[in-house]
């Protein structure tokens, strides 16, 4: 049979498959590796997965290449990401330095706010060439599926504004994206007094919005749309959370929920019984709601890298949520002020050392876990017949040195949809 291109000479060919349902305790410690291996794809999908003499007696193709005995995996997924932005957040990065916290500069009007600001003023145009730049940052250390959030705009015009950016970055980038609607990230400054009012905005008229534009744009009927809510003080409050999620999931959003980053409000428990998709942070999740997660459906998502900005000792505990059977995946959460990181590889090689994850459980988290956590387990994060041919090339010949290593990253070709970027 012929197909469009062949990788032969995989040394070691990474699988992460997990018979349609997220990897959790034990079965994080398998990649499922094929030494000798081989891959075919037509139609930017894969076709034939397994050892090399196998492969290459059922299929041929014009292009092929010759993986000279290394490491190729599935591209990674980063389910956490707001990289829809205009300027920086410079300032603030020497500010942390000289002692000052997130909570503070929130407070004092600086931080998410700060880039609102920015966002606001920024045409449609610029922030895609802003985002276009990330975008290729991301490609560049192996990224081929992010999750984008809104929550730059904290009104209605921007917020709308950012979807339309994601749309088209998903159609002008070859990386996939899979959009989330955020507006409830911070209270914005013109409703600090009254942050029920903005609440009743988000229901009554971003929420539908929102809702309308998904139906119009090309995600629809191929992607999931999430709705998202920053639970945290000087953020929105559980009872204020609880609200917007009804509303959302009423009218057909998806949920995911920035929780216990700081301050455990009870965020990951409401999440959890709502059936969220995932839940995002978890550095204070309590004992009670890691047995809730646990015996869910719900993906737990860390980001180390945003406790290694801050300098921060203390992380997530993602050794006791795998341990504990939550099934966990892994982000750079990538945004100008508490996780400037396009690398998933640096994710892993974080969570690695902090928080004490082995090879393999990163590698699944930033891949099959991480899929499932954008709502697309059946379409990406692994290599198996009938996924989207995304794929990665690594310059060595063992998948542990991709965590073991950090810094530059050792990719030599990145395949998307069977296409060779």
């Amino acid at each position: 049979m012929k197909a469009d291109l062949i990788i032969d000479n995989i040394g070691q060919l990474v699988i992460c498959s997990s018979a349609g349902k997220p990897k959790r305790g034990v079965e994080m410690r398998d990649v499922g590796i094929v030494s000798n291996a081989a891959i075919a794809i037509s139609s930017g999908k894969f076709v034939a997965v397994g050892p090399s003499d196998e492969v290459g007696s059922a299929y041929s193709a014009d292009a092929t290449i010759d993986a000279r005995g290394r490491v190729v995996s599935p591209g990674f997924v980063d389910p956490h990401t707001h990289i829809v932005f205009a300027g920086d957040r410079l300032d603030e990065f020497e500010l942390r330095i000289k002692g000052a916290d997130y909570l503070e500069i929130l407070a004092a009007g600086g931080g998410i706010l700060s880039t609102v600001q920015k966002t606001r003023a920024a045409s449609e145009d610029e922030l895609v060439e802003f985002a276009k730049g990330r975008l290729d940052k991301m490609l560049a250390c192996g990224t081929t599926t992010t999750e984008i959030k809104t929550g730059y705009g904290l009104d209605p015009e921007t917020e709308l504004k950012m979807l339309r950016v994601i749309e088209r970055l998903n159609r002008e980038h070859p990386i996939d994206i899979v959009p989330t609607f955020l507006p409830a990230h911070a209270v914005p400054p013109e409703f600090r007094d009254d942050a029920n009012r903005y609440v009743d905005l988000i229901c009554n008229e971003m929420l539908p919005a929102a809702w309308d534009w998904y139906k119009e744009s090309h995600f629809f009927g191929r992607v999931p749309f999430f709705v998202d809510v920053f639970t945290e003080k000087n953020a929105f409050n559980l009872e204020q959370t609880e609200r917007i999620l009804d509303v959302a999931g009423t009218i057909g959003f998806l949920i995911k929920a920035h929780v216990d980053e700081f301050t455990n409000l009870g965020g990951s428990r409401l999440a959890i019984e709502k059936g969220a998709t995932s839940i995002d942070h978890l550095d204070t999740i309590s004992d009670s709601e890691i047995a809730m997660l646990a015996a869910s459906e719900t993906i737990a998502v860390v980001t180390p890298t945003v406790n290694f900005n801050f300098g921060s000792a203390h992380f997530a505990d993602a050794r006791r949520l795998i341990d504990s059977g939550c099934a966990v995946a892994l982000s750079t959460d990538y945004n100008p002020g508490s996780a400037p990181c396009p690398s998933q590889p640096t994710a892993m090689a974080i969570a690695a050392r902090y928080q004490k994850l082995l090879p393999a459980e990163v590698f699944n988290a930033a891949t099959i876990n991480a899929a499932f956590a954008v709502g697309l387990f059946d379409q990406i994060g692994s290599v198996e017949v009938g996924k989207k041919a995304d794929l990665l090339l690594f310059d060595t010949t063992d998948y542990r040195s991709i965590a073991y290593e950090f810094g530059p990253v050792p990719i030599d070709a990145v395949v998307v949809g069977g296409i060779i970027i």
